[in-house]
């Protein structure tokens, strides 16, 4: 049996990154029905979802700069539709305050630092630059993105409890890394490739600490009961000593 090509992997990882990044992408869809049924986004921050918008658009502008991407570009337009949505809804429903919030945000990063790039490359970049000064930009946005769960992490460790930790999302993300790790490798896009090494990291990181603290919260509750059923039998022990009068 032949080995397949690089181009036949490519092909391969590139698919199977649009796949798994598309169930990402749906992964927020209970909290919108939620909030489509209370009718209110109170509880519920919009910045995930902005930042995720700016990822998505900033990608999509990177395939279309470098030509020949259409696997980045096929889960990046897909991706900006639906993060699209999400802010939509969130925007009908939210308090006045987190409606202008969230405009702000939009316009921070939709409008002005999308523009800003697209500006910025269109008038002082030329040929090749264009490709290695956006995709520098994009690989730095992306690796602030991947750092983000840091702060989810430091309160698994500080409080022992993975409560606040979706093992199931950090899954598909790590397979979602994992995927455009090896499509950036195969064609030699290191853009792509590299963030995502540091995205398959720290969802490994997150999955070892769910089963490190996974009982943590169980342990506490039973050593708690235990202590109590033994306080409790020490003071009845007390109570039968009593001598009687």
């Amino acid at each position: 049996m032949a080995l397949l090509t690089v181009h036949q992997l490519a092909f391969i990882s590139g698919l199977l990154g649009n796949v798994v990044s598309f169930l990402v992408f749906l992964a927020p869809v209970p909290t919108f029905y939620k909030i489509y049924k209370k009718k209110t986004s109170e509880g519920y921050q919009s910045i995930p979802y902005s930042v995720a918008l700016f990822s998505a658009v900033l990608l999509l502008y990177y395939a279309i700069v470098k030509t020949n991407a259409f696997f980045i570009v096929s889960i990046n337009g897909i991706g900006t539709v639906i993060e699209t949505i999400y802010l939509v809804i969130y925007f009908v429903y939210a308090p006045k305050k987190e409606k202008l919030f969230t405009m702000r945000l939009v316009l921070l990063f939709n409008v002005g630092c999308m523009s800003f790039v697209v500006l910025f490359t269109l008038l002082f970049v030329k040929g090749p630059n264009k490709v290695t000064v956006v995709g520098s930009i994009c690989a730095a946005v992306n690796l602030a993105v991947f750092a983000s769960p840091l702060c989810v992490m430091g309160q698994v460790i500080r409080t022992k409890s993975v409560e606040f930790l979706p093992v199931t999302l950090s899954f598909f993300l790590t397979l979602c890394a994992t995927s455009w790790f090896f499509y950036g490798f195969f064609v030699k896009d290191f853009y792509i490739a590299i963030p995502n090494v540091v995205g398959f990291l720290l969802g490994i990181a997150q999955i070892i600490l769910y089963f490190i603290y996974k009982d943590a919260k169980k342990d506490k509750k039973i050593a708690g009961e235990k202590a109590m059923h033994a306080a409790t039998d020490q003071k009845r022990g007390e109570v039968e000593m009593e001598p009687i009068v």
